[in-house]
């Protein structure tokens, strides 16, 4: 009996101590502007659909199995205070840079890539998932992509890589990899305190360029994140923003997404070069001036404008989960406007612009001619913008504003009617338009 009177009394104090800590919550709240992000992260924990296990209670009790359930309810909140507390002593950010293929993401990325001093880049590390959700026939099950993408997110933005290694093939050894998608493009991955010994004989194609490297020792990179004030990831692989809600009310992050959109024709000739074998179709049909409408090619085209689109009119109506979180940039406006454009992400996301960011913009945003590539994150980007006018037939053209007509109105791209207007450098088909009022 006294047992059983003792149980209750301490049942009765702890939620006491829960409301006061609620109370405690809502004034720190109120008196802070940045909200969640913990440090360590601190400790890898696992939540979401890919690590969700069912717990099985100890006892039989009915009454001791609510009681415990109340006291695991009170320890996470209490662990979410302290969390939030750590969060509002560091101001850590996590910034999760969201586009499409040819869209200028890459060269985007490395405005804040070269912020390497308390900025931890990731560059694509969901391409790992993709392939490895790949079906036997192409493309993958939205609903399984869209979970596993959000998953390993939250984990990298905890600086936690044990759940990306079980996409990485082959699997790592002991956390090594040598297979890390695009690993040279992730600054952060190069450091000299990620920088293993070099091993002969293992061959890593995305090998470092600035310094000879062994494989990818995952402890390591999770260890230099940690170590990093802020961390950043690039994707080109979340189709709708509305699955990525669970991250920005997860009381360990501070997440800010900033979608970077561009001109759905001038993607598609961008693609054309970049991706040839895959868009021979459309190579066909610009030279027979033939597009059958109903071709799955086209639908998929259709589908991507309707994916980026109704992301930025959930961001754009600004829902209380996004409040404070969602920033949408027209890559023709960076390429016009480098710096102003490269300030105002900073700002947005509540980082300092640093002189070396500032520096490295300077310096690649005036690149000659010989130097930029289709791949290359060096540009002249005011020649960038209009480019795409003079490659892109006008029946394709055409062919892009009749099933991405409300995408282009959305974020003011002018429909041109001829094949004269697509052409003539005088008229400009970007309408000034601003986005992201508060």
């Amino acid at each position: 009996m006294r047992i059983k009177y003792t149980i209750s009394v301490v049942f009765f104090v702890a939620l006491v101590i829960i409301e006061k800590e609620n109370n405690i919550i809502s004034r720190v709240s109120d008196k802070l502007s940045i909200k969640q992000t913990p440090d360590a992260a601190d400790a890898p924990v696992h939540t979401g659909c890919l690590s969700r296990l069912p717990l099985k209670p100890n006892v039989s009790s009915p009454s001791l199995s609510k009681m415990n359930s109340a006291f695991t309810l009170m320890k996470r909140r209490l662990e979410n205070y302290s969390e939030r507390r750590v969060a509002a002593r560091r101001g850590r950010k996590h910034i999760l840079l969201l586009a499409t293929t040819r869209t200028g993401s890459s060269f985007v990325g490395e405005f804040f890539n070269r912020q390497v001093d308390n900025m931890f880049y990731l560059f694509e590390p969901l391409w790992h998932v993709e392939k490895m959700l790949t079906l036997e026939g192409g493309g993958t099950n939205a609903t399984v992509a869209a979970g596993a993408y959000r998953d390993v997110l939250r984990q990298l933005f905890l600086c936690d890589f044990s759940l990306l290694e079980g996409f990485v093939d082959p699997p790592p050894v002991d956390h090594v990899t040598a297979a890390l998608f695009r690993r040279e493009s992730s600054i952060s991955l190069c450091e000299e305190s990620v920088c293993s010994p070099f091993v002969k004989g293992v061959f890593e194609p995305y090998h470092c360029r600035s310094r000879r490297c062994g494989p990818l020792n995952l402890t390591l990179a999770s260890q230099s994140c940690l170590r990093k004030e802020h961390r950043v990831i690039k994707s080109v692989r979340v189709r709708q923003l509305e699955t990525l809600r669970p991250l920005a009310e997860d009381p360990r992050l501070d997440v800010r997404f900033i979608q970077l959109v561009r001109d759905p024709r001038a993607v598609l000739a961008s693609r054309m070069v970049a991706f040839e074998a895959k868009y021979r179709n459309w190579k066909e049909w610009a030279a027979s001036g033939d597009v059958p409408l109903d071709d799955d090619e086209v639908r998929k085209l259709k589908g991507n404008c309707d994916n980026i689109r109704m992301s930025a009119e959930i961001g754009l109506r600004r829902p209380a989960w996004l409040h404070g979180r969602y920033m949408l940039v027209r890559y023709e406006d960076i390429a016009r406007f480098p710096m102003r454009k490269a300030a105002e992400m900073y700002r947005f996301a509540g980082i300092p612009f640093t002189p070396k960011a500032k520096a490295w913009i300077q310096r690649n945003t005036q690149a000659s001619k010989k130097s930029s590539s289709v791949y290359s994150t060096q540009k002249n980007s005011s020649e960038q913008v209009e480019k795409w006018r003079f490659s892109l037939p006008y029946k394709l053209a055409q062919v892009v504003q009749s099933v991405c007509g409300p995408t282009l109105k959305l974020f003011g791209y002018k429909i041109v009617s001829s094949e004269e207007m697509l052409t003539d450098k005088t008229v400009s088909l970007i309408e000034d338009k601003v986005f992201n009022l508060v």
